[in-house]
């Protein structure tokens, strides 16, 4: 049976290497864009202003910047990023269990302050640029990718995260044993036989959706594209199961 749920609700494009005119260019091109990803590079670059402009433009925010450091610090970090009407935020799962649950509850102290729907807190779990071998030469850590993410996932469940972000790779390990209601969110998804670019861990979009993945994200195969209303039709019509 087919997912009657608007397709472009699947598919989270990653806003990186862009500025403020390529974004507002790229959403004219492609109105049916419902959710954008805002990380590191455009948030450095263009302010938090871009958020709001995003806001207006009325698409759904993921607000993708990692935050990792002390428990006071991520929490007064989610306190502040709640305020933005993002409704996804990132931060390090191996942050650890306390942080974790303080910027939880102060992610909803502070979407309430303002008015807001509470964000979802997506724990990150390990970047799909790892491979199994850096990992252990890098880290130092003997464990497998897989056993790290499972790991993680659980801490990011019991702590009371609304989902984690993990690679396709690991998607149908963790749908076991998270609840349906848990997001997993999934970067790497490549179109079959393009460049892999700087990550590792990588799956097919409609692959990535029947193994048990929430949302994908997707950027440079669809922001680089020569035709990105074009890729972006496409990747819509390959989440349809």
């Amino acid at each position: 049976m087919k997912n009657l749920e608007n397709p472009s609700e699947k598919i989270i494009v990653a806003l990186d290497g862009m500025n403020k005119n390529n974004v507002l260019n790229l959403l004219e091109k492609i109105p049916e864009i419902m959710w954008v990803k805002v990380g590191l590079e455009l948030f450095v670059s263009e302010g938090p202003d871009v958020l709001s402009i995003l806001r207006d433009k009325g698409k759904k925010i993921f607000l993708d910047l990692k935050f990792h450091d002390i428990p006071t610090t991520v929490e007064r970090a989610c306190f502040a990023a709640a305020q933005t009407g993002a409704q996804l935020i990132s931060l390090h799962t191996c942050a650890g269990t306390k942080a974790l649950k303080m910027a939880n509850e102060a992610a909803n102290e502070g979407a309430a302050k303002v008015n807001l729907t509470p964000p979802t807190l997506l724990g990150i779990t390990i970047l799909t640029s790892w491979t199994q071998e850096s990992f252990i030469s890098d880290l130092l850590i003997d464990h497998s990718i897989n056993q790290r993410v499972r790991h993680l996932s659980e801490i990011a469940l019991n702590s009371g995260l609304g989902g984690c972000v993990c690679s396709p790779r690991e998607v149908q390990s963790l749908r076991k044993i998270c609840p349906e209601t848990f997001e997993l969110v999934t970067p790497g998804i490549r179109a079959l036989g393009s460049d892999f670019n700087d990550q590792s861990r990588v799956s097919d979009a409609s692959e990535a959706i029947k193994m048990g993945a929430s949302r994908l994200v997707i950027g440079r195969a669809i922001t680089q594209s020569h035709d990105p209303a074009y890729m972006f039709k496409s990747f819509c019509e390959k989440v349809i199961v």
